[in-house]
């Protein structure tokens, strides 16, 4: 049993010098991690600035009865389209019509006087005083006659624009008066429309140094195209121009208003809708474009990772513009077309690490 034993104890003392004797194996280094890398895409664009803002109509106008009188009859359903000049309400006539005949006849009576007195002047029957009241008293009849006339007139309340009329404010057998110039109902034109915005002092600002240097046209004198979407709507599909820029920054806001107008023949929008409008800022402008989810934020500073000629990744701060689409972003500054800007792979990298870059096109990616 003894030999048994010294002859396991020396197969194991045997066991762990060779393995002891073996050279240690090398640590192989950690691979570099894969990333897509792409320059960025340089084109030439036409820049927009957005806004959000609200349609309004380009006339409005209240009704309000110009006569004392009991609403006869409401020629109009609520809410429909009417066209100037269509008889809204219709004030109990009767009074007015007498006054109507009556001034009328004051008239007659006055001019056959007048005309008597001239015939007796000419045989100087007559004093020429005597005319001269007489044409007076004409005058004044003539006056009555026509004020009498309108009054007539007025009892036929007429829509004085196209457009949407309101509901009736004042119904049927109701008394509405004159001197209290009674709100009877609105009618607001549809088309073409309005659409009012605000501008910040700095974008007015930039706007106005465009116009010195001639890079783009004031909109106070020149027609600069618009677009604007609908809540639900995507796409910027309506299409108008700016036809008014206030003439003063608001104090209390620091904006100014602008004012566009479009066609709207097929009344989609009303006054009050909101919306999003795109403004013409420059045209034929070259710049820098990345896809939005490369572009990371360190506070109020933005940058985005490239990888040099060594391979190393490497941050690198830029200004940016506004989105050219729903995924490029302009770049202002801060890139140069040949960086090689890492576009996929972000979270497998650090500062100064090492990495495999893979190239890719943006324009493929993006059909540009």
């Amino acid at each position: 049993m003894k030999l048994v034993h010294i002859s396991v104890f020396i197969i194991v003392t045997f066991t762990l010098l060779a393995g002891c004797s073996q050279p240690e194996q090398a640590q192989q280094p950690p691979q570099a991690p894969q990333v897509d890398v792409a320059n960025p895409i340089s084109a030439t664009i036409t820049q927009w600035d957005e806004y959000s803002g609200r349609f309004e109509a380009v006339s409005e106008v209240e009704i309000r009865a110009r006569v004392s009188g009991y609403v006869d009859s409401v020629n109009f359903r609520d809410g429909q389209q009417v066209e100037k000049g269509h008889v809204l309400f219709v004030i109990d006539q009767r009074p007015f019509k007498i006054a109507l005949n009556s001034a009328q006849a004051r008239y007659d009576l006055a001019k056959k006087e007048l005309d008597r007195g001239q015939d007796l002047r000419a045989k100087n029957s007559i004093s020429q005083e005597e005319v001269d009241r007489r044409f007076s008293e004409f005058q004044q009849a003539n006056a009555a006659l026509e004020a009498a006339k309108l009054d007539m007139e007025f009892t036929e309340v007429r829509s004085p624009i196209s457009g949407l009329v309101s509901r009736d404010y004042v119904n049927v057998g109701n008394l509405i008066s004159a001197e209290s110039a009674t709100l009877l109902t609105t009618v607001v034109s549809v088309d073409p429309i309005h659409f009012y915005f605000e501008a910040g002092e700095n974008e007015f600002l930039k706007y106005s140094r465009f116009t010195q240097s001639d890079e783009r046209k004031s909109s106070r004198n020149t027609p600069n195209p618009v677009r604007i979407k609908l809540q639900d709507e995507t796409e910027y599909s309506h299409t108008g121009v700016m036809d008014f820029v206030d003439n003063r920054i608001d104090r209390s806001t620091g904006t100014i208003q602008g004012r566009a107008i479009l066609d709207n023949s097929d009344g989609l929008i009303l006054p009050g809708v909101f919306g999003r409008i795109e403004l013409l800022a420059r045209e034929n402008v070259d710049v820098m474009l990345l896809p939005d989810t490369a572009i990371g934020s360190d506070q109020s500073r933005k940058f985005v990772y490239v990888v040099g000629q060594d391979n190393v990744f490497a941050r690198k701060y830029v200004s940016i513009g506004d989105l050219h689409t729903p995924e490029l972003r302009v770049i202002n500054s801060g890139l140069t077309a040949s960086d090689r800007v890492v576009v996929n792979g972000l979270m497998r990298a650090r500062d100064g690490m090492a990495v495999e870059p893979q190239t890719v096109s943006l324009a493929d990616q993006y059909r540009w």
